[in-house]
């Protein structure tokens, strides 16, 4: 079986954390994501408007740095749940689980759209280790065969 969703789009609302009774993180937020295609009668791109929720670390990262307008990259699974609404219809909803978020417009965009302050990087954007810094071919070694393998 394969459930994988990607996604990219423009955050409607500024996300909100909260935490379940047992104080795990949650936050769910709204992505309007344009269709890949033109009508041919020249009219404007269609807009899907796809719930996401996000757990625990992914959810606390969404809410520090992203807000209302920012382009955010998704990755995760698509899941269904079932409920009944206040007049007593059986109802279906769709949203993306999000596994994986990442900035998906520029840091000037950014900063003009929402709260982000480069002043703050995430762990995501940490600098390299030292032993890499340069990024020479001095700081790599040559394997001759599979002996030399790690693994």
């Amino acid at each position: 079986m394969l459930n994988v969703a990607v996604i990219m789009g423009r955050i409607v609302a500024d996300p909100e954390l909260r935490h379940t009774p047992n104080g795990v993180a949650v936050t769910t937020f709204t992505l309007a994501v344009d269709r890949s295609y033109t009508p041919k009668d020249g009219g404007e791109k269609q807009t899907d408007f796809i719930d996401v929720v996000a757990w625990r670390g992914t959810a606390e990262f969404v809410c520090k740095y992203f807000s209302k307008g920012r382009m955010i990259a998704v990755h995760g699974s698509i899941q269904t749940r079932s409920y009944t609404d206040k007049e007593g219809n059986k109802r279906k909803a769709f949203e993306i689980v999000a596994s994986d978020v990442n900035f998906a417009d520029s840091k000037r965009d950014g900063a003009a759209g929402g709260n982000f302050d480069n002043t703050q990087k995430p762990a995501a954007f940490s600098e390299p280790a030292s032993a890499y810094s340069s990024g020479s071919n001095e700081d790599f070694e040559e394997i001759l065969g599979d002996d030399d393998l790690p693994f």
